[in-house]
């Protein structure tokens, strides 16, 4: 049987190299599955930005670009964001408008994808049909 597939969202990664937060080591230890290849992880161009975003506003770039090539380096895929991907994401947010824009995005690549897993902190995922989310919290 081959290992699980899951997309994960940015702040897994954002909060597996941040200060001290409850999900400080559930994220620590998701990636550490990814490390061991109990999991393959996929991501698309979004995550990454996201991460270089997040740590240039905060002035870290050197770390953000430190993490945004670790994340690509245990990644099995990089997935790009296509033109369909971009109309689902806009379909999504009309029918579900508390989901943030981004995370739409990564819920249209999955669902075009056929990735029916995200390990992310944002519940809002759980509204999206055809989508699980898995919590850091109670991840295994």
């Amino acid at each position: 049987m081959s290992n699980p597939i899951c997309f994960f969202d940015s702040n897994i990664f954002i909060y597996s190299v941040g200060r001290d937060h409850p999900l400080k080591v559930p994220s620590v230890a998701a990636i550490k599955k990814l490390r061991n290849a109990d999991l393959l992880c996929v991501v698309s161009t979004e995550i990454i930005q996201e991460i270089l975003y997040r740590f240039q506003s905060i002035r870290q770039l050197p770390l953000g670009i430190s993490l945004a090539k670790d994340v690509m380096s245990i990644s099995s895929r990089i997935l790009s964001v296509t033109p369909e991907d971009t109309t689902l994401a806009m379909d999504l947010l009309e029918s579900h408008p508390r989901i943030q824009t981004r995370d739409a995005f990564h819920a249209a690549t999955m669902i075009n994808n056929h990735i029916k897993q995200i390990i992310s902190a944002d519940s809002h995922f759980d509204i999206i049909p055809g989508i699980k989310r898995i919590d850091p919290k109670h991840f295994k």
